[in-house]
């Protein structure tokens, strides 16, 4: 895909089609909801100041994830951000999430077995007790940041383990984390790229350096036995295999990080929720699935369309940059009832939750974050069940990407 003739690298802006208006990421940042609010009901579509387009219902996001003509950006999105070169870019250029069809296949293979449901299912007696002690270390402290203290480290102590990582290295590479995947966000600027860029550097030789410290001493754990196979394989290059893993500290930690925590913030503004959760455990799941869905942690999933593609008459240009909106399509009033309203109890959602994509990118670490989210609500309710706000409920930001989140005051 990188003929001079190739569509798809004609970059992001488009002509619109007549009658569709191109919304700032300024009015999209103050109040996603409200703007998506205005438009789905009637345009299935909009523009993106900066991306291309914005898809907006919940059945045409759906059918896209899974369409063979959108594709996956590969470097087209790094390249519209003005970042044509670096480690910034090879993050894009080099891992799976952002590749197609074999290139993709041969990246994701080697973490298909690790990330298997049943093989991650066995992984939660470990998790619930790590999440039951950092809930003990809470309960200690009158008032505390509960991401901060709890819902950023269990999915970071989760993501150490499996790979081998030393805990007390998770400051660190979840730091760098946290602002490498701020390039996933349309909130950054020209000034900002060289923090970034830093950011992926310094990220990139962390990983470079446990990879050869396991090739020198390997270890009976994953990253030892991946890179015993990756090797023997011999299909990916020394770079695909830092980004992949780049690729794999960044999904497994920042997501679940603002997840776990605007679940509990909203189960605490809804206390007769909260309660309903608390006397029956059998309701996590529920709880959890309805946060990701009023809430969700990622705001859209990016894709480049093939060919041109046509919604409702409506027709984005082979070569057009498209984010299928989930923090829209998850709002959709043809799909849930009462859209606006968070409840756990709701029965329209579907069998495969919408946040964790479709398709051949459907998320790698769906199971585990699960269980994480699960586990992690799980351990409050039993250890701290009066717990409570004691400031205003968090904000959280973005209309794309992954969204971020800021603290979250409680006691119990």
């Amino acid at each position: 895909m990188n003929g001079t003739d190739d569509p798809t690298r004609h970059g992001s802006r488009s002509e619109l089609p007549d009658g569709v208006p191109t919304l700032t990421v300024a009015e999209l940042e103050a109040d996603p909801h409200g703007v998506f609010r205005v438009w789905r009901p009637r345009l299935p579509l909009v523009g993106h100041e900066v991306a291309g387009f914005l898809v907006l219902r919940a059945r045409d996001v759906d059918l896209l994830m899974r369409d063979p003509r959108a594709q996956a950006t590969e470097t087209l999105y790094p390249e519209t951000r003005g970042i044509p070169e670096g480690r910034l870019f090879d993050i894009f250029a080099h891992g799976m999430l952002t590749a197609n069809g074999a290139i993709h296949r041969r990246r994701r293979s080697p973490f298909t077995r690790t990330f298997a449901a049943r093989m991650i299912e066995g992984l939660r007696p470990r998790i619930r007790a790590a999440a039951e002690s950092l809930v003990r270390d809470v309960l200690a402290e009158d008032a505390v940041d509960l991401v901060a203290r709890y819902t950023a480290l269990i999915p970071a102590q989760t993501i150490a383990d499996i790979l081998g990582l030393p805990r007390d290295d998770i400051p660190r590479f979840t730091r760098l984390a946290y602002e490498v995947s701020r390039v996933l966000s349309f909130t950054f600027g020209p000034e900002d790229i060289p923090d970034l860029e830093a950011a992926a550097l310094a990220l990139q030789d962390y990983v470079r350096a446990i990879l050869e410290a396991r090739r020198s001493s390997p270890q009976d754990d994953f990253l030892s036995r991946f890179l015993a196979e990756a090797d023997a394989a011999g299909e990916l290059t020394p770079q695909e295999v830092v980004v992949q893993l780049v690729q794999m500290i960044i999904g497994g930690t920042d997501t679940t990080r603002v997840a776990g925590a605007m679940q509990v913030a909203l189960l605490l503004q809804h206390p007769e929720q909260w309660a309903a959760v608390r006397d029956d455990p059998g309701l996590i799941p529920a709880a959890v699935a309805e946060s990701l869905r009023y809430e969700p942690s990622v705001g859209s999933a990016g894709r480049v369309a093939r060919e041109d593609i046509a919604l409702d008459g409506h027709v984005m240009p082979a070569g057009s940059m498209i984010l299928l909106s989930t923090l829209s399509a998850l709002r959709d009033k043809a799909v849930y009832a009462h859209p606006d309203t968070f409840d756990i109890r709701r029965a329209d959602l579907p069998r495969l939750h919408p946040i964790f994509g479709g398709g051949a990118h459907r998320c790698i670490g769906e199971a585990l974050a699960r269980i994480e989210l699960e586990e992690g609500l799980g351990a409050l309710m039993r250890l701290a069940p009066d717990l409570r706000l004691t400031g205003a409920m968090p904000v959280i930001q973005g209309h794309s990407g992954i969204r971020r989140i800021d603290a979250l005051r409680v006691a119990a």
